[in-house]
C-alpha cells in the first residue's frame, strides 16, 4: 500500500484553527492526522507540503524508515517545525496503516493495555475567562469558579485542570494571567504577592465547587522563572493539588524546583524527540513526563516512554486540539503501560461536534476506547469546508494591542 498523495487542510476553531493532514492510498485507504500552528509553531503546513515529495510513493507500512528518511534530509535545521511536520506525517502513516490491517492504532503500537483511561478536565475555567464567545457561560467572578467546580463534579469528572487568574478587589472581572505568553507583557516573569493572593483564592474556589473527591491540577506554564515557581509552591503547599505543571528549559533548575516542592511536579509537554527529553530523565526533574503525540508522533512517543519508564517516571499525553488529536493521544495513553493521566477539553466549540465523523465519549470521568480500525475517529471534510479557516489565530494573536 503506498502513499499517492498528501494534503494539508484546516478549518475555523473559534480562537484558533485546526490542521489535518490527508494521506491517500494506492487501494483508496486515507489515514488522517491532526497538527497545530497555533501553540507558538506557524509554518507547520508550509513544511508538510515541502516533505510531501518524499513520501509519495512510499510504502505506508515503513513508517519508521520514512521518519528516518525525513530525518536525514532536514538534520541540518532538525526540531522545531520541522518535528512537528515529520510527527503529522507519521500520525498519519499510523492511521493509514491500522486501516490497511483492520486494526485500531493502538495494535500498532503494541496492544492495549486499557478499555477505559482516566481524564483530567482541562482549562478549567480558562477556556470560560479567556475566551468566553467561545466557551460560554463566560466567568467572570470566582463565583462562576465555584459553580464550574460543581458542574465538574456534577458531571462525573474525576479532575481538573486550571490556571493563574487575577481578580479585581471585589473578586470581579476575572482575567488570565499568562506573562511567559505576553499577557500581560513582563518578560522578567516575576511573581508578586498579589498574583500569588489571586491564585490561592481561585484554587480555593474551585475546591469549594468541585468537593473533596476531584483532584485539582495547576499548569503554571511558561510563566514564572525559578525563583517565581518556588513561590508558588511555597504559597500552595497548605493545599491539595494533583500536580503542578511547570515549563523551563533547564533541566537542572527544574529538577532543583522538583526538589523543595510539596507536590508532584509534572513537565516536558513541549519537548521534541527523545533526545530531549533525555536530560529530564537523567536530572529526575519531574514526577509526570507529558508527552505530546500529535508534536511527536505516536510512534516516537512510545520511545519516549519506553525511556521514562527506564528512569521511573510515569508519563501523561498533552491533549487540547480537536477531537482527532484527543483520539491520536487516547491510542497512546491506551497502549503505554506507564500512564498516569490523559488531558482533555470538555468545554468546546459550538460546531466542534460537525469537523468530525464522531466525537470521544467519557462516561464516568474515563475516555472509553473504540475498536474501530485506525483512530477511530476522521475529520468531516463537508464539516470543514463549511467552516473555512482564519487568521492569524493562536498565540501569535495573544496581547496584539498590549
Amino acid at each position: 500500500m503506498k502513499v499517492t498523495s498528501l494534503e494539508t487542510l484546516s478549518c475555523d476553531a473559534g480562537w484558533r484553527n485546526y490542521h489535518f493532514v490527508k494521506i491517500v492510498t494506492d487501494t483508496g485507504i486515507v489515514g488522517w492526522s491532526e497538527f497545530d500552528e497555533g501553540f507558538g509553531a506557524p509554518g507547520v503546513s508550509a513544511v508538510i507540503d515541502r516533505l510531501a515529495v518524499r513520501v509519495i510513493g512510499k510504502e505506508v507500512g515503513e513508517h519508521e524508515r520514512i521518519f528516518a528518511d525525513l530525518h536525514c534530509a532536514t538534520r541540518p535545521a532538525a526540531g522545531g517545525v520541522v518535528a512537528l511536520a515529520m510527527a503529522a506525517i507519521e500520525n498519519a502513516l499510523l492511521d493509514a496503516k491500522a486501516k490497511g490491517l483492520g486494526v485500531p492504532v493502538y495494535e500498532l503500537l503494541g496492544g492495549k493495555i486499557r478499555d477505559r483511561i482516566r481524564v483530567y478536565w482541562s482549562h478549567c475555567a480558562t477556556w470560560r475567562i479567556n475566551h468566553p464567545t467561545h466557551y460560554p457561560p463566560a466567568i467572570t467572578d470566582l463565583d462562576g469558579v465555584v459553580a464550574l467546580g460543581r458542574e465538574v463534579r456534577e458531571k462525573g469528572f474525576t479532575a481538573l485542570k486550571t490556571n493563574i487568574f487575577e481578580y479585581d478587589g471585589d473578586r470581579k472581572n476575572a482575567r488570565g494571567h499568562r506573562p511567559g505568553f505576553g499577557v500581560p507583557f513582563e518578560p522578567g516573569l516575576n511573581v508578586e504577592r498579589r498574583t500569588l493572593d489571586n491564585l490561592v483564592m481561585h484554587l480555593e474556589a474551585l475546591r469549594e465547587g468541585a468537593g473533596p473527591d476531584v483532584d485539582i491540577l495547576l499548569d503554571l506554564n511558561f510563566n514564572a522563572k525559578t525563583e517565581g515557581y518556588l513561590k508558588i509552591l511555597r504559597a500552595i503547599a497548605h493545599l491539595d493539588i494533583f500536580w503542578v505543571e511547570i515549563d523551563i528549559r533547564n533541566p537542572e533548575a527544574l529538577g532543583y524546583i522538583r526538589r523543595q516542592s510539596p507536590h508532584p511536579i509534572s513537565s516536558c509537554e513541549t519537548l521534541l524527540g527523545l533526545r530531549e527529553f533525555l536530560p529530564y530523565f537523567r536530572e529526575q526533574a519531574m514526577d509526570v513526563a507529558i508527552v505530546d503525540v500529535p508534536w511527536n508522533g505516536a510512534w516516537q512517543s512510545m520511545k519516549i516512554a519506553a525511556a521514562a519508564e527506564a528512569h521511573e517516571v510515569n508519563v501523561a499525553p498533552h491533549n487540547f486540539y480537536g477531537h482527532l488529536c484527543t483520539m491520536m493521544n487516547a491510542h497512546f495513553a491506551a497502549a503505554v503501560p506507564n500512564l498516569r493521566i490523559l488531558e482533555t477539553d470538555i468545554d468546546r466549540i459550538a460546531w466542534d461536534h460537525e469537523l468530525f465523523t464522531s466525537v470521544p465519549e467519557f462516561v464516568d470521568g474515563h475516555l472509553v476506547m473504540p475498536t474501530t480500525p485506525g483512530w477511530g475517529i476522521e475529520p468531516d471534510e463537508e464539516g470543514l469546508r463549511a467552516h473555512p479557516p482564519k487568521g492569524p489565530t493562536g498565540l501569535l494573536s495573544y496581547g496584539r494591542k498590549q
